[in-house]
């Protein structure tokens, strides 16, 4: 019974976003008309075809004009349209619906390529993605296609796929590798002369042995995936992990981050959702074990408005240093994040946060807050260009000298970090895309050969859209 209503309420947004070509038609036919007038006959016959649903038959008159050195936008955008609502006929086989979703993908993703502003193509690139499962691109296209001012009654549309897809949401998964030279692997100060109070004299003194900074040659890989299963119709049990491997030359810099969580999300309401998860993580350095952490996390998520969704996070946590006791204790964070589509080549996403470690040595109890901008802007040519910006400030308290601050006065640490990135969706290769990302971030404290300068180049392959 379930099945069926699904399957009737996507028909009838299919029947919905079919019945108003006006409004898309304007965005997808700007190019310039063929060059020949046959292509020009053949591509006002597919629209004939498709809008007498005979989606197959368009798919075959337009197939040749494929294989054209410069195909027309308007012949892309109806051989990717007749492919999409072919792919859904009653009683078609799976190897053949996937062969058309596929190529529905394919040329919406070309002519975005060129084109990121068109709304409606976007939209269809979102349908592709849904009716193939892959929920997590549908979403951001989606989100996409209602920040571009759509009509109301594809808004509302846009949002049923939304709540279908966060429903039905089962498996969830992430991938990721990059190649990361880094010019300071430790974080190390290369600060050479530090002063210490000594019977009323202030004396300089400099530093000895192996200090300074180290550069090096990194290889990073990450990933993670979560299962929700269904407890009833409103909660749902989530489980996951998420999984960060960094390593150099040698030993003594590689990282490597283990995380898993489990716990119910409540579906509060259509645009509402509610998480608690407890949480686990293991921390190794230069493969050894370095930190755990236990604790538990609560998630809430709401879409504010049409563009604009927002994420509030509270965790309690249990550190347990391996070889640091005195940095043992609680730690508490919270984070609230907000995204924003300004338009659909734009988003903003903006996020502050507050932390508190009660470290078991006064000295090293600290707190922290920070406020992050970033943005993502999708750019002809297959680019899509992001920045971002953080200021994070960390005050520690007990006496200042157990840090070398002169005056024993509370350490004060200012870090900063900036990043640019540039992604290029028109090459893929099985499946990923290149991204460059370049990171600068910095430190400046009061606190003697504590402040470092740190500059990080990641070349990226990610999953393209």
């Amino acid at each position: 019974m379930r099945c069926r209503s699904l399957c009737h309420a996507l028909a009838l947004v299919a029947c919905v976003l079919m019945a108003v070509p006006a409004w898309g038609a304007d965005h997808a036919a700007d190019p310039p008309p063929p060059a020949a007038v046959e292509g020009a006959a053949v591509t006002r016959s597919a629209q004939a075809l498709i809008d007498a649903g005979r989606f197959e038959d368009a798919i075959v008159a337009l197939r040749p004009l494929l294989g054209q050195d410069q195909v027309d936008a308007n012949v892309l955008f109806l051989y990717g349209l007749a492919s999409l609502e072919a792919a859904q006929r009653p009683g078609r086989a799976d190897d053949q619906r996937d062969i058309l979703l596929n190529e529905a993908i394919a040329a919406f993703r070309a002519m975005l390529v060129n084109a990121p502003g068109l709304v409606r193509v976007r939209l269809e690139l979102a349908r592709a993605f849904f009716f193939k499962g892959r929920d997590g691109l549908a979403r951001r296209h989606f989100e996409l296609v209602l920040a571009g001012g759509v009509p109301q009654v594809v808004a509302a549309r846009v949002q049923l796929f939304l709540n279908l897809m966060r429903a039905r949401k089962r498996w969830s998964g992430y991938f990721g590798t990059a190649i990361a030279p880094d010019s300071n692997l430790n974080a190390a100060s290369d600060t050479e002369i530090i002063y210490i109070d000594f019977s009323g004299s202030r004396l300089p003194f400099r530093r000895q042995g192996d200090f300074g900074a180290r550069s090096g040659l990194g290889l990073s890989i990450w990933g993670g995936g979560e299962y929700q299963r269904p407890l009833s119709q409103k909660l749902r049990l989530r489980v996951g992990a998420d999984a960060v491997q960094r390593e150099y030359s040698g030993r003594e810099f590689d990282q490597f981050f283990l995380a898993a969580h489990a716990g119910p999300r409540w579906l509060a309401g259509p645009r509402t959702e509610i998480s608690l998860l407890g949480t686990a993580q293991r921390q190794w350095l230069g493969g050894h074990p370095y930190v755990d952490e236990t604790g538990m996390r609560l998630e809430l998520d709401r879409r504010l408005g049409l563009r604009l969704w927002a994420r509030g996070t509270v965790s309690a946590r249990e550190r347990d240093h391996k070889l640091h006791d005195f940095l043992d204790g609680p730690l508490t964070e919270l984070t609230l994040d907000l995204a924003w589509a300004a338009a659909p080549t734009l988003q903003v996403q903006m996020s502050v946060g507050y932390q508190r470690d009660h470290a078991s040595s006064e000295h090293w109890r600290s707190l922290s807050r920070w406020a992050r901008v970033g943005t993502s802007l999708v750019l002809p040519l297959g680019f899509t260009l992001g920045t971002s910006a953080q200021m994070r400030r960390t005050y520690y308290e007990g006496n200042g000298c157990v840090h070398q601050v002169l005056d024993c006065r509370q350490r004060l640490d200012r870090t900063r970090t900036f990043s640019v990135s540039l992604l290029n969706r028109a090459f893929t290769l099985f499946g990923f895309s290149p991204q460059l990302a370049l990171i600068h971030e910095a430190r400046v404290t009061n606190a003697q050969a504590l402040d470092y300068d740190r500059n990080v180049a990641e070349l990226r392959f990610v999953r393209q859209f």
